[in-house]
């Protein structure tokens, strides 16, 4: 269960490369997800038993039975979302990929960022993701592009909304700007002033509607608390 006592969306991550397939994992578990991580599809019928996966994330290129073959296997068993990953960008191979049962195709290399948006986007399309999450009169439908403060809308970019989504999603805990400029940009190479100027825009739109929200905490990143 998550904090505010919603359940956490449940999934399967298949992906022979290692550094790709932690990434995959920590990401979406920094999201509040539940998450599993396979190198291959071989255990694939038991976890769909027995994990029941919400959602599975699949690679095309995998040893034994690729994805497309998994994604299908997968629609079979059940209601899961598939997500699938592949290197392959052709119309063909995209097409192939929705053939199988895939709902979204993300073609590497991928910002993580936009990974978990699909993800977010897929289960939210399913009922599989909460969806308005509510900070004192702060509330942040990410899914639906919508923030309010005190019941007036915030008028925020894109990045501004996810950013807020992030820091939401992470109320009572205190993240690093590498651990936003990873989940919100993609990337954890960028230069950390970029974080603060958009807090900075961030703090500037929430504050106009009541006290501070998003608090810095000296040495370490940034928390949310009413």
């Amino acid at each position: 269960m998550r904090s505010d006592g919603t359940p956490r969306p449940r999934v399967l991550v298949v992906e022979d490369e290692a550094a790709i397939r932690d990434g995959v994992v920590t990401a979406l578990a920094d999201e509040g997800c539940a998450v599993e991580g396979r190198p291959d599809g071989s255990t694939l019928a038991a976890d769909l038993a027995g994990f029941r996966p919400d959602l599975v994330v699949l690679d095309v290129m995998l040893p034994g039975r690729d994805g497309l073959a998994l994604a299908a296997d997968v629609r079979r068993a059940g209601d899961a979302g598939v997500v699938v990953l592949t290197a392959r960008d052709a119309v063909p191979d995209r097409l192939a990929g929705f053939a199988a049962g895939a709902d979204d195709y993300l073609v590497k290399p991928f910002a993580m960022a936009e990974l978990v948006a699909r993800v977010r986007a897929v289960l939210n399309r399913r009922g599989r993701w909460p969806g308005a999450v509510e900070v004192g009169d702060l509330v942040v439908d990410e899914p639906a592009g919508t923030a309010t403060r005190a019941g007036a809308d915030l008028e925020l970019t894109a990045t501004e909304l996810r950013l807020l989504g992030y820091l939401v999603g992470n109320r009572g805990r205190t993240v690093s700007k590498t651990q936003i400029l990873t989940q919100v940009w993609g990337y954890g190479d960028y230069d950390p002033n970029l974080v603060e100027v958009h807090v900075s825009a961030l703090r500037r739109k929430l504050e106009a509607h009541g006290p501070r929200l998003v608090h810095t905490v000296r040495g370490l990143g940034y928390t949310v608390r009413p």
